[in-house]
């Protein structure tokens, strides 16, 4: 199997080339990955300092049926698309979004997972007694009853601080449809649950698949998820694999390659490993 190496600097693949105005067939040898590397259980260090998490498995995985070398690139998360643009990785695999701000800039491949977002407190907060009157909100389209509960909830976070990390699709969120409530935003999602511990900031919000495996946690056994699952709208269609949008053979290897994982049952795998629940697309 191929293995999916950490190098923590940046790595720019040398290879053919599209002639100018031309499709040509690359032959991927090698591909370069980003991903953030704080935001477990996706992709963090251990104690050690080595990568892991359900993106580094699945790359592993991605990169194997592809029969390719992948190497992974640390990038910090507000420049992880202008460097993708600019070259100096192929690909982001980094639990991110599919979301349209970001299509208008990159090219996604298929969803590899589907979770909710959810919000977080710490235990004995009084936000923990909010009770949505309806338990999924899909925002694609907000009907009245959807933003009848978005106003509850609104005003159950009126005046209290609520963190994000930046530029996420959780930021987009709290800005579009809860706009009154205050915001701290955070470089990674690390420092957003020190401050939240800390009681700087009064609950955060993130997907279920980063939230469940946290409370599971020593850093987050005094927090407890509340609120509607969310989906759709600022959140996006899932989550997918970045590349630039002339690589249109790197993203239907990729494509081909999850579609296969999701098949076999690798996907689910991965995500009961790392989640605790089957976060497969469902289609």
């Amino acid at each position: 199997m191929k293995n999916f190496k950490i190098n923590a600097l940046f790595v720019i693949l040398a290879g053919a080339a599209c002639v100018a105005g031309q499709a040509v067939a690359k032959d991927y040898k090698s591909i370069s990955i980003a991903t953030e590397a704080s935001y477990a259980p996706f992709d963090y260090k251990d104690a050690g300092g080595s990568l892991m998490g359900f993106d580094i498995d699945l790359g592993n995985d991605l990169c194997s049926r592809m029969r390719v070398e992948c190497t992974v690139v640390e990038q910090a998360w507000d420049g992880i698309i202008p460097s993708l643009v600019a070259g100096r990785y192929d690909v982001i695999l980094a639990a991110m979004d599919i979301q349209p701000a970001r299509e208008k800039i990159i090219s996604f491949t298929q969803p590899y997972i589907r979770t909710p977002i959810r919000f977080i407190a710490p235990a004995g907060s009084p936000l923990l007694d909010f009770k949505s009157d309806l338990d999924s909100l899909a925002l694609d389209d907000v009907s009245p009853e959807e933003r009848a509960a978005l106003d509850k909830l609104g005003e159950a976070l009126k005046g209290k601080k609520v963190g994000v990390q930046v530029s996420t699709t959780t930021e987009s969120f709290m800005k579009e449809l809860l706009p009154n409530v205050e915001l701290a935003s955070y470089d990674t999602a690390d420092n957003m649950i020190l401050d939240l511990n800390s009681g700087r900031i009064d609950a955060s919000l993130s997907s279920l698949a980063r939230l469940k495996p946290l409370t599971e946690k020593p850093e987050g056994k005094n927090l407890k998820i509340f609120g509607p699952n969310m989906t759709g709208g600022p959140f996006g269609k899932g989550t997918g694999i970045g590349v630039r949008k002339e690589d249109e053979q790197l993203r239907e290897m990729f494509n081909k390659a999850i579609a296969e994982a999701i098949a076999d049952g690798t996907m689910k795998n991965l995500s009961m490993k790392w989640f605790g629940y089957d976060a497969t697309p469902l289609n």
